[in-house]
């Protein structure tokens, strides 16, 4: 009897062993080449956002593109795009998990942090499109935050209707 006890407790802990090791953050995805044109694309994007050029963000977005950024309402078009990055500058760096490009529609998966190191602060799809023969555009750019936001306290939070 005590042999069944011990051995049920091990097949408990070797199962159990591995919900622990979740807690660690998975090693990061490794970097793709991307071919010269989709490269292009993201050093135009993090150049422009260096350089506070908003209107040279946005012009790397098809006439009628999308922004979807964490936390904020959709902007669609080169104007709203243009003045949704009036504030965005500073040393941000965007490195490419994969790809895929046919002959007018691609896309780019990646993931973004500022500054130097390893520190990546986000995820974002970029959604291309091009006309025959020309450059690649921005669709669609959709990001959002690596860390899901904190709830509130129960005090700070309304309460349930039912």
């Amino acid at each position: 009897m005590r042999f069944l006890k011990s051995a049920a407790l091990l097949a408990v802990l070797t199962i159990a062993a591995p919900g622990v090791a979740q807690n660690t953050p998975p090693a990061p995805l490794p970097s793709v080449t991307l071919p010269p044109e989709l490269d292009r694309v993201l050093r135009d994007y993090e150049r422009g956002w260096r350089a506070g050029d908003e209107a040279g963000l946005a012009a790397l977005f098809v006439d009628d593109g999308f922004i979807l950024q964490n936390g904020r309402p959709p902007v669609r078009g080169r104007e709203g795009i243009q003045q949704a990055y009036a504030e965005s500058e500073g040393p941000l760096r965007l490195r490419a998990l994969g790809f895929a490009a046919d002959d007018s529609v691609g896309y780019i998966i990646g993931t973004y942090g500022y500054g130097e190191g390893d520190a990546e602060m986000g995820k974002f799809v970029l959604a291309l499109r091009r006309a025959p023969g020309g450059p690649w555009m921005i669709a669609a750019d959709i990001d959002n935050a690596s860390q899901m936001p904190r709830r509130p306290p129960a005090a700070e939070r309304p309460p349930v209707q039912r």
